[in-house]
């Protein structure tokens, strides 16, 4: 498996990344822990620091991995590691209930990040043939700085993209848990009130984007818009890229590629000539063409800057086609 990835399984037909184990579809949430290979603790244990032979204290502690004694991050003393068993408690009842299936669960960077992916039964259908399931992932980071987090994701069946929805600036798409005190899954659905109520959100923001058309003018506008090109003398020149000519001449390589993949991605004929077709060929670009490597990919479009470019891409196709 890739550098990225450490372990990985999957319920059912293999993911969008490519990566992972099959295991049952009907698997529990301790099964899924097992068969991903996260049934492992962490410790937090002081750091030392030799000087002039003496072992000092740093002030700060490790995680340690007790299966195999692997460093994870230096921490704080008032830092609480989340163990994996506890934030996956978060998914038992749903998934005990019938309301949730177990989908993919790994970890990336040598156990850093802890993640799981499950499906939420809430899906729905843009012009009656463009499917959209829901999911949400729960990410528990074994780093310092980084809080145990629960997102919305839909995920656009046809081409596998991922709609990363954080919409993190009204917080209503993200819960986020800090490490200083217990993590209480109870707590995290409170908060949460759980996706169905989300996905109607999203629906009416999806539906609306298929109902706007653009231009071939405005076309080039958006993609150069979410692709800008970085290069600083580019920048000075002050193109319009709704020009062809200026586009052709200036525009950055991805976005000159989005020009193509809109007409070429899977599930192009849904909803063709709207703005949600321009969005979903930024989310395909992001998932399965930038990157050399699927598991790079994938940390991206969850956790890096592809997060960012999509929810960026989404933010700015509701303004295109507000406009249109």
């Amino acid at each position: 498996m890739a550098h990225m990835v450490e372990t990985m399984a999957y319920a059912g037909q293999l993911p969008w990344h490519g990566l992972g184990t099959k295991v049952s579809e009907d698997i529990s949430v301790d099964d899924m822990m097992v068969e991903s290979g996260l049934d492992w603790k962490v410790a937090k244990v002081p750091s030392f620091a030799s000087f002039n032979g003496k072992e000092i204290y740093s002030g700060h502690d490790m995680l340690i991995r007790e299966s195999d004694g692997m460093p994870l991050d230096m921490v704080k003393q008032n830092w609480n590691p989340v163990q994996n068993a506890d934030a996956f408690d978060f998914f038992r009842e749903f998934v005990e209930a019938g309301d949730m299936e177990m989908h993919t669960a790994g970890s990336l960077q040598d156990g850093k990040k802890v993640w799981c992916l499950a499906k939420v039964k809430d899906d729905f259908t843009i012009n009656g043939k463009d499917l959209v399931e829901s999911y949400l992932l729960l990410t528990n980071p074994h780093m310092y700085g980084r809080a145990v987090d629960i997102r919305f994701t839909p995920i656009r069946v046809v081409c596998n993209n991922t709609l990363t929805l954080s919409l993190a600036q009204k917080g209503e798409y993200q819960v986020s848990m800090n490490h200083k005190k217990a993590f209480d899954a109870d707590e995290a659905k409170s908060i949460l009130g759980i996706a169905k109520g989300k996905m109607e959100t999203y629906k009416d923001m999806a539906s609306f984007l298929s109902s706007k058309r653009y231009s071939q003018n405005t076309l080039r506008q958006y993609f150069a818009t979410v692709f800008p090109n970085q290069n600083p003398k580019v920048k000075g020149v002050g193109f319009n890229p709704a020009l062809v000519s200026d586009f052709d001449k200036y525009a950055s390589k991805n976005a000159k590629l989005a020009m193509n993949v809109v007409k070429t991605q899977p599930g192009a004929n849904f909803a063709e000539g709207s703005y949600w077709q321009a969005f979903n060929a930024v989310t395909y670009m992001t998932d399965h063409v930038m990157g050399r490597e699927n598991d790079t990919r994938l940390n991206s479009a969850w956790y890096g800057v592809n997060k960012t470019k999509k929810v960026n891409a989404l933010e700015s196709a509701l303004a295109f086609a507000d406009a249109a």
